[in-house]
């Protein structure tokens, strides 16, 4: 297996930005996670060769920042902040409304392969707390009604075909 064109492309495309293959990884990472859901370790592989880049160093920098799916996960990936201030201003009370809305435990899929439950550690939000991530949307000062209005709407959206949670992302562009 191999990087998919478009992945290839992409990266290509912005080569130029940055002065080291390594330099480039994590925009690589990312394009393999937005095209596949999650990084497999097939995906480090042919990132590491296109990179030029040992496998031991993509699988590094993969598993240390959070945002890298390193399983399988849900169309909708949703998380929670519970960090200090998050957890202050109710971030418990949201990751319970998640279980109980979702039927899952943190870091579970639901049965029908729609939602991840996640906890993340932060999501530099303290000013503006709760915070959560939906996919790539982020959100702020959520209280538990404004979260399950969230979980529906993203169900809504997934029945009717449409993409869930990108709306920040802007294709190709890596600062």
């Amino acid at each position: 297996m191999a990087l998919a064109e478009k992945i290839k492309k992409t990266l290509d495309g912005i080569r130029h930005q940055f002065p080291t293959e390594q330099a480039l990884l994590i925009p690589a990472l990312h394009e393999v996670q937005n095209e596949y859901g999650w990084v497999s370790i097939d995906n480090m592989k042919d990132i590491g060769e296109f990179l030029h880049l040992p496998l031991s160093k993509v699988r590094e920098v993969a598993s240390f920042y959070t945002m890298f799916k390193l399983e399988k996960q849900g169309q909708v990936d949703l998380q929670i902040c519970t960090n200090i201030s998050c957890w202050l201003n109710g971030a418990d009370k949201l990751v319970a409304c998640a279980k109980r809305k979702l039927h899952v435990e943190n870091g579970e899929t639901t049965k029908d392969g729609k939602f991840t439950l996640t906890q993340v550690e932060c999501l530099a939000s303290c000013g503006t707390a709760p915070a959560l991530m939906l996919n790539e949307d982020y959100y702020e000062n959520v209280d538990e009604a404004l979260l399950e209005k969230i979980i529906d709407d993203a169900t809504k959206d997934l029945a009717a075909g449409k993409v869930v949670g990108k709306s920040t992302r802007q294709e190709g562009m890596w600062l």
